[in-house]
């Protein structure tokens, strides 16, 4: 027989059980409320830390933007590597963190854009029959390769890859140009067009339009990795721009393969060209072409009307970290009338 005590007791057990399990579950809520306020307060501070190190790296570029008018208006007809923005990179100590930045001459590498041929002119040399039918339906059609064309495949055989002959260099060049150019239609045996792209396990259809990137080329017909890194130091991609237009002052003295390819020289006479160039470059072209190295070589006008001796546009490569964050940016400017800086393009990221 169950007294009234002993049911008491019972109650006590059941209510005891009640509150501790309500105790339980309140630390758990509590807990996990802890958690999420953490999260949000480090969220919170990340975000807060994340913009400062942009807003640190945004003053990079206008420091850039001050340095380059500077220049400009101590030498407004020349651009050279004697300059206060030719100084490599550089790393400037702030509060809780470090900026660094390198200005580099655009116009000191080839720019690939300069490919795109407008429409309805071949950008390639077609066999003799195709041709004269073509200039026969079309006579503003004409089959020589612009400039920047014949430099491409010229470096591309004077870097001595593995595998990498005239017609393999000519493969490239068609199929870049295929991508570039407002036409679908093949310019040649080694191009490529939609249909080519069109046919692969993950389709996608050729731009048409300018590049965006070198690191683009990694999904153009021919291009393969070992390629693309081999090329990375001599060419650049001016955003919707197909100048062709070389600085004599501020190509790299360590990278003489470019000028061989722009003068069609041997490695010898490029290095000499260089070597004989000054630390303060040319004061004009004329002084370039008059150069004995540069004489002897007897080059055509196509070829000299690459060089310059004056450039427009720069890019900015800027990093910047404040504690514990990080933020990295390649930014590219044009000089107008040495008074102006424009950034045309600016693209987040480490490359």
């Amino acid at each position: 027989m169950i007294t009234p005590y002993s049911h008491y007791k019972k109650q006590q057990g059941v209510a005891l059980i009640t509150v501790m399990l309500i105790v339980a579950l309140c630390v758990v809520i509590a807990s996990q409320m802890t958690n999420r306020l953490q999260m949000q307060m480090q969220r919170s501070t990340n975000i807060s830390f994340n913009q400062q190190a942009y807003w640190y790296a945004m003053g990079a570029e206008a420091f850039t933007k001050r340095v380059l008018i500077t220049a400009f208006k101590e030498d407004e007809e020349v651009t050279h590597l004697g300059q206060i923005w030719a100084q490599g990179e550089t790393t400037y100590p702030v509060d809780f963190g470090e900026i660094t930045g390198e200005i580099t001459d655009l116009q000191s590498c080839l720019n690939l854009n300069a490919l795109r041929a407008p429409l309805g002119q071949n950008n390639n040399s077609d066999s003799s029959e195709n041709s004269d039918n073509n200039q026969n339906n079309n006579p503003s059609t004409s089959n020589t390769k612009v400039p920047a064309r014949l430099a491409l495949e010229t470096l591309l055989i004077n870097l001595q890859l593995e595998g990498i002959a005239q017609f393999e260099a000519e493969s490239m060049a068609d199929a870049l140009t295929d991508w570039l150019d407002e036409d679908g239609r093949i310019s040649s045996a080694g191009g490529a067009e939609d249909d080519d792209y069109a046919s692969r396990e993950f389709p996608y259809l050729a731009a048409n339009n300018y590049l965006a990137s070198v690191n683009e080329l990694r999904i153009i017909e021919h291009f393969t990795p070992a390629v693309i890194n081999a090329l990375k130091p001599y060419v650049c991609v001016l955003p919707a721009s197909d100048v062709h237009k070389i600085n004599i002052n501020t190509l790299n003295v360590e990278q003489p393969e470019l000028l061989q390819s722009l003068l069609g020289s041997t490695l010898d006479e490029a290095q000499q060209i260089l070597s004989a160039r000054g630390e303060e470059g040319f004061e004009t072209i004329a002084e370039f072409y008059s150069l004995p190295e540069v004489t002897k070589l007897a080059i055509s006008d196509d070829k000299k009307d690459q060089f310059v001796v004056d450039s427009e546009y720069f890019t900015l490569k800027a990093s910047a970290s404040f504690n514990s964050s990080y933020f990295a940016f390649n930014s590219v400017m044009k000089v107008t009338n040495n008074k102006y800086i424009d950034v045309i393009s600016r693209t987040i990221g480490r490359n």
